[in-house]
Protein backbone atom coordinates (compact mmCIF):
# COMPACT_ATOMS: atom_id res chain seq x y z
CA UNK A 1 0.00 0.00 0.00
CA UNK A 2 1.10 3.18 -1.12
CA UNK A 3 0.07 5.46 2.34
CA UNK A 4 2.84 8.11 1.59
CA UNK A 5 3.44 7.68 -1.91
CA UNK A 6 5.73 10.66 -2.11
CA UNK A 7 7.99 9.53 0.89
CA UNK A 8 11.57 9.08 0.25
CA UNK A 9 14.27 7.07 2.35
CA UNK A 10 16.50 9.22 2.13
CA UNK A 11 15.31 13.13 2.30
CA UNK A 12 15.12 13.91 5.92
CA UNK A 13 11.56 14.48 5.68
CA UNK A 14 8.66 12.87 7.92
CA UNK A 15 5.60 12.23 5.67
CA UNK A 16 2.12 12.70 7.25
CA UNK A 17 -0.23 11.83 5.67
CA UNK A 18 -3.78 12.50 8.15
CA UNK A 19 -7.15 11.44 7.32
CA UNK A 20 -9.58 13.70 8.25
CA UNK A 21 -13.10 12.43 9.66
CA UNK A 22 -14.99 10.60 7.29
CA UNK A 23 -17.76 8.03 7.13
CA UNK A 24 -16.82 4.80 7.14
CA UNK A 25 -18.68 3.53 4.66
CA UNK A 26 -16.87 5.82 2.55
CA UNK A 27 -13.53 4.95 3.72
CA UNK A 28 -14.18 1.38 3.00
CA UNK A 29 -14.78 1.94 -0.75
CA UNK A 30 -11.87 4.11 -1.02
CA UNK A 31 -9.78 2.11 0.56
CA UNK A 32 -8.35 0.22 -3.08
CA UNK A 33 -7.38 3.39 -4.05
CA UNK A 34 -4.51 3.52 -1.26
CA UNK A 35 -2.42 0.76 -3.11
CA UNK A 36 -2.11 3.05 -5.80
CA UNK A 37 -1.62 6.10 -3.81
CA UNK A 38 -5.08 7.74 -5.14
CA UNK A 39 -6.38 8.65 -2.15
CA UNK A 40 -4.63 11.92 -2.14
CA UNK A 41 -6.50 13.72 -4.39
CA UNK A 42 -9.59 13.54 -2.08
CA UNK A 43 -10.19 16.44 -0.13
CA UNK A 44 -10.58 14.07 3.62
CA UNK A 45 -6.65 13.96 2.64
CA UNK A 46 -3.93 16.50 3.51
CA UNK A 47 -0.68 15.54 3.31
CA UNK A 48 2.61 17.32 4.21
CA UNK A 49 6.34 17.06 5.27
CA UNK A 50 8.63 18.05 7.72
CA UNK A 51 11.61 17.99 9.70
CA UNK A 52 10.07 17.14 12.68
CA UNK A 53 6.46 16.80 14.39
CA UNK A 54 4.76 17.23 17.35
CA UNK A 55 2.17 15.17 18.07
CA UNK A 56 -0.28 15.73 20.91
CA UNK A 57 -4.25 14.20 21.70
CA UNK A 58 -6.38 14.49 24.10
CA UNK A 59 -5.78 11.82 26.25
CA UNK A 60 -2.89 9.44 25.64
CA UNK A 61 -2.47 7.75 22.65
CA UNK A 62 0.13 4.94 21.61
CA UNK A 63 2.42 5.61 18.59
CA UNK A 64 3.74 3.00 16.85
CA UNK A 65 6.47 2.89 13.35
CA UNK A 66 6.96 0.14 11.49
CA UNK A 67 4.62 -1.95 13.35
CA UNK A 68 6.55 -1.55 16.48
CA UNK A 69 5.47 -0.18 19.51
CA UNK A 70 7.38 3.06 20.27
CA UNK A 71 5.80 5.76 22.92
CA UNK A 72 2.70 7.53 23.74
CA UNK A 73 1.41 11.05 23.06
CA UNK A 74 2.43 13.65 23.34
CA UNK A 75 5.69 13.30 21.41
CA UNK A 76 8.17 14.65 18.95
CA UNK A 77 9.43 13.07 16.36
CA UNK A 78 12.34 14.10 13.76
CA UNK A 79 14.00 12.91 11.14
CA UNK A 80 18.13 12.36 11.27
CA UNK A 81 19.24 12.38 7.42
CA UNK A 82 21.73 9.41 6.75
CA UNK A 83 20.62 7.29 9.84
CA UNK A 84 18.70 4.37 8.09
CA UNK A 85 21.23 2.41 6.47
CA UNK A 86 20.14 0.47 3.71
CA UNK A 87 21.42 -2.93 2.01
CA UNK A 88 18.97 -2.76 -1.02
CA UNK A 89 19.33 0.47 -3.74
CA UNK A 90 16.35 2.86 -3.06
CA UNK A 91 14.23 2.27 -5.59
CA UNK A 92 12.92 5.86 -7.65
Amino acid sequence: MRIAPRASANDGLLDLCLLREINPLKLFCLFPTVYFGHHLKMREFEYSTAEQMRLETETPRDIYADGEYVCTTPAEIRAVRGALQLIAPIAV
